[in-house]
């Protein structure tokens, strides 16, 4: 049975404000890592049970809506990563499990954010040639 949670979450930084060189490696920037926080915070305890234990065994679908200041100035797919990465962890899977993943793009000048739906797959069939082992 597949399970489904919703959820919004602030706005994530651009991809070119992501990450800041630091003695020759590249590192989450100050503003990445207070997102990160402030995402992780939200998302601490609104994971049911039945929920975790299915993305831990199964796969993950994500469901995006971006809602920007502005719909010229960021690229859809820039805040991608970072969420992703954060919903993962927060959820205590590897986001390698994600196999399903749809954005779009929407405009709320006054109250930009992430509203995110995602579900828990038991299964996923990549394709009839290739069966996961």
């Amino acid at each position: 049975m597949t399970e489904r949670i919703q959820f919004t979450l602030p706005l994530p930084p651009g991809v070119n404000n992501q990450y800041v060189t630091v003695n020759g490696r590249r590192v989450l920037s100050s503003e990445a890592r207070a997102w990160s926080k402030q995402a992780q915070r939200i998302l601490s305890d609104i994971f049911p049970e039945q929920f975790v234990t299915v993305a831990k065994t199964g796969y993950l679908a994500l469901f995006i809506d971006f809602f920007f200041e502005t719909p010229m100035r960021r690229d859809l797919d820039g805040g991608l990563k970072i969420a992703q990465d954060v919903i993962c962890r927060a959820l205590g899977v590897d986001d390698r499990r994600v196999v399903d993943i749809h954005l779009v793009k929407r405009i709320d000048p006054l109250r930009p954010r992430i509203e995110v739906e995602m579900e828990a797959l038991p299964t996923w069939s990549f394709d009839d040639e290739h069966p996961v082992l």
